[in-house]
């Protein structure tokens, strides 16, 4: 071990590979162990490293992570946002360069807080990886993806936690549970085997309840191809085809994906909407849909509709992707080299409510937004159902649109709630309040998913405090390892 120390040039390589290969524990190969073990490996290299080395080896590890599992965003730069192959591919090493970072940082923060011992193994290197995801996840807008504990859905015992804690709670567990593999002691192994009972256990506990009838409910994913989504001759066949599948079925609530009608409700004839209103309200119910929307000549909404039973109800997206329907500050001229179409959309209000349709309440979120749990937080508390809307055609057959519908499954278990998803071209799914997905759409095939679902009510411990416990424990357990790593023997 030391050997591969003294060697600057080893390590990193190690790293990296020990990160690329954690990315088999998320979405869809779902090896739930696997992020655990390699980082207990990890761990176990920084026994006796300086916080220098441990700088390089969470960079390393977080560059082989972010390689590995997001190197989709190069087939969004380039397949479909018109970015040349030697620019996109820059793009995306230095974006995975960039978030890189928070890893490093984290285990540069376990290190540097206690001397070699088991107070670093076991507690602050964990517990500094852990407060880093959780930066990670809000800082500069935040990039939540593959935080550690959403590798723990669907089958981990850890998942027991979700509603307590939530992801960043169920990462911090899963990255204790890695120190505690690798310190020789029979308390730390007795701790291990007791957290992981403790969570299975917890996997059967009912923290919502259930509220009404069974809701007949259908989800529509009209498989356009995203290079042809957005071209005016198109326009007529997709407003034909969504027309056509509304109006084939008999279900209280029909759901369509993110900007399924991709025009501007401004130029969208009136009769399109009042037909599927009508609709609707036959079958004592209502439609949700996604919709771009203008606001005066330069306010742009990427929203969400209600029509039918209900009076009209409207989500606006609030946390907009950068450079995809924002350009930050100073990027203007990144527009000469991306042909996105809409991707100055203008944010909608932080503090909106769930929408009233079909005698549900619906907190609504669009594509990215639910990668950000505790954003809507208080949406969810007074919601009985969650919807999100997406289009990951931008991603194609990549490893996103899986992993998306994981981030999902986390959503449902720290509310409680059922959550309908539909999508453009895949994953349209249905999952439970205990995060099992019942039934799911093939991905790139058009059609309809019908089933019943069940409205909940009742607050899990993660919607009432959000972050703030596993943020807490956090904290406290890098004060106790400062405390005992520096003042007591290893």
């Amino acid at each position: 071990m030391n050997a591969i120390l003294a060697a600057p040039r080893t390590l990193p390589l190690v790293a990296v590979l020990l990160g690329a290969s954690s990315v088999l524990g998320f979405a869809p190969f779902v090896w739930f162990p696997l992020p655990i073990l390699s980082l207990a490996l990890l761990f176990n290299l920084l026994r006796d490293a300086t916080p220098r080395q441990a700088f390089i080896a969470g960079w390393g590890y977080g560059l082989g992570l972010f390689l590995a599992g997001v190197s989709w965003i190069y087939v969004s730069l380039a397949t479909f946002g018109g970015m040349p192959m030697p620019l996109a591919l820059l793009a995306t090493l230095l974006f995975c360069a960039v978030v890189a970072l928070y890893p490093a940082l984290g285990l540069w923060l376990g290190t540097r807080l206690t001397k070699p011992g088991w107070w670093r193994m076991a507690i602050a290197l964990p517990a500094g990886w852990a407060l880093l995801e959780w930066v990670r996840g809000w800082f500069l807008g935040g990039f939540p993806w593959l935080a550690l504990g959403y590798s723990q859905v669907p089958h981990s015992p850890l998942l027991g936690y979700a509603p307590l804690f939530g992801v960043y709670g169920v990462g911090l567990l899963a990255a204790l549970s890695a120190g505690a593999l690798i310190v020789p002691k029979p308390r730390a192994l007795a701790l291990l085997a007791a957290v992981w009972l403790g969570g299975w256990m917890l996997n059967g506990v009912s923290w919502t309840r259930p509220s009404g009838e069974l809701l007949k409910v259908t989800l529509l994913q009209g498989n356009v191809a995203q290079e042809m989504k957005f071209r005016p001759e198109m326009l007529e066949r997709t407003l034909l085809d969504y027309g056509r599948a509304v109006l084939a079925s008999d279900a209280r609530l029909i759901v369509l994906p993110e900007t399924a009608l991709p025009v501007l409700r401004s130029q969208l004839s009136p009769d399109y909407l009042d037909m599927l209103g009508e609709h609707a309200r036959r079958n004592g119910g209502d439609v949700v849909l996604g919709i771009p929307e203008s606001e005066g000549d330069d306010r742009y909404f990427n929203s969400v509709i209600s029509v039918g039973s209900s009076p009209e109800g409207r989500y606006r997206k609030a946390h907009l992707v950068p450079f995809g329907e924002f350009l930050p500050p100073g990027f203007a001229w990144v527009l000469r080299v991306l042909s996105i179409p809409m991707s100055d959309f203008s944010r909608g209000a932080v503090d909106q409510p769930p929408l009233e349709a079909a005698g549900q309440r619906l907190a609504v979120n669009i594509c990215y937004e639910d990668a950000f749990g505790e954003e809507r937080i208080a949406a969810a508390r007074d919601a009985t159902l969650l919807i999100n809307v997406s289009n990951d055609a931008w991603f194609g057959a990549s490893l996103a649109p899986r992993q998306h519908l994981q981030i999902g499954a986390m959503r449902s278990l720290e509310a409680g709630r059922w959550q309908l998803r539909a999508n453009n071209t895949g994953y349209t799914a249905i999952i439970d309040d205990t995060g099992r997905v019942r039934d799911l759409l093939p991905p790139f095939t058009q059609g309809s998913l019908d089933a019943k679902v069940q409205g909940r009510v009742g607050m899990t411990p993660y919607l009432r405090w959000g972050n703030w416990p596993a943020l807490a424990l956090m904290l406290l357990l890098l004060g106790l390892a400062w405390r005992g790593g520096w003042r007591r023997h290893p």
